[in-house]
């Protein structure tokens, strides 16, 4: 494991311009669980703050799954972007808490949308956003999709084991989206998109975050139950140091690509997966706190729902806008990562 450390694997890069933020939306459940009401758990409300920045997270009641909160965030990019469904040619949706093994999510939420198009599930974790958009602008730059829909959704608490007192209070379900919409070509220093991305993974990081019981290796069972492996595994102290190495290294990279200072980026929209982790990073990288955008305080780690679900806020409050220059960076189970200078 301490190669995870020691040799890093590289990212890969990428540049996908000729789209624009057309419309955003996200959803979220409406329980509010504040960490008092973790005590009845176990859980201590104030070590809870003090080491992740987190006082509520929202939970998602038994009727409602991950594609319901996909299609409600979806729903609202759409009525925000002021189009009709029926425009919408592609569906890709970041998640790795799917409804169920088959079909995929992406098929349920293009259902209840009503869209005519294809669509598809990317699981990364918590990178699942960033590689879901990613995957999204390429179908834009070959020109096989003009009006993509990106989501990131994921109902955590049905994955994370509520007596596991570390792990639990760190979640919270949630989802966001966007709409892109393909742009006619513009001079240089002025295009839209991403103006360099980067995609990576480390599978020697594979079970420092996972469900063990949750598909072909190991089907449910009984004796799997018992030892409660249906639930998600995470090592912490690990994924704490990692992320922080790797989110630095991919965002200052990316941005070099991009040909943009720091100083010039409009605001940073990371990962909202710890204070403590993006505080490092910010501190790594010298951001002002100001340009570095929070709000797990209020929703927990929503896992692929935290950046788009954070844009959304960002968005609404008016810190960023249409021609916009923001960074996004998601990292988590894989372990992956993905990286984006986004013009708006």
């Amino acid at each position: 494991m301490s190669d995870l450390f020691t040799s890093p694997r590289p990212s890969r890069f990428g540049r996908a311009v000729g789209f624009r933020l057309a419309g955003i939306g996200s959803a979220v459940p409406a329980e509010v669980v504040t960490n008092a009401d973790l005590v009845r758990l176990g859980c201590d409300p104030e070590w809870i703050a003090a080491r992740t920045g987190i006082h509520e997270r929202r939970h998602a009641p038994p009727e409602v799954a991950t594609s319901d909160l996909a299609a409600q965030a979806g729903r609202a990019a759409i009525a925000n972007a002021a189009v009709d469904s029926s425009a919408v040619d592609l569906l890709v949706l970041g998640t790795f808490t799917p409804d169920m093994c088959i079909p995929s999510t992406a098929c349920i939420v293009q259902e209840a949308l009503g869209l005519n198009a294809p669509a598809m599930d990317v699981t990364a974790a918590c990178a699942g956003f960033a590689y879901a958009l990613v995957t999204a602008a390429q179908f834009v730059v070959a020109g096989t999709s003009r009006m993509p829909l990106v989501i990131g959704a994921d109902t955590n608490s049905r994955v994370i084991d509520p007596e596991d007192v570390k792990t639990w209070p760190l979640f919270g379900d949630g989802a966001g989206a966007v709409i892109l919409e393909a742009t006619e070509p513009a001079p240089a220093g002025r295009e839209q998109g991403l103006l360099a991305f980067a995609l990576g993974a480390d599978g020697r990081g594979a079970g420092l975050l996972a469900c063990p019981m949750s598909g072909s290796r190991r089907p449910v069972s009984a004796e799997g139950l018992a030892r409660r492996e249906q639930f998600m595994q995470m090592d912490g102290r690990a994924v704490f140091k990692w992320a922080i190495r790797v989110a630095e290294e991919s965002i200052a990279a990316t941005v070099d690509r991009a040909g943009i200072p720091l100083e010039h980026i409009d605001l940073f929209v990371l990962h909202q997966a710890n204070a403590r982790i993006i505080d490092g990073i910010r501190t790594a990288l010298e951001l002002p706190s100001e340009k570095v955008f929070m709000n797990l305080d209020r929703y927990g780690n929503t896992s692929s729902g935290s950046i788009p679900l954070a844009l959304d806020e960002a968005w609404r409050t008016g810190r960023i806008g249409p021609g916009s220059t923001v960074v996004v960076c998601g990292f988590g189970g894989g372990l992956a990562w993905g990286t984006a200078c986004w013009r708006l």
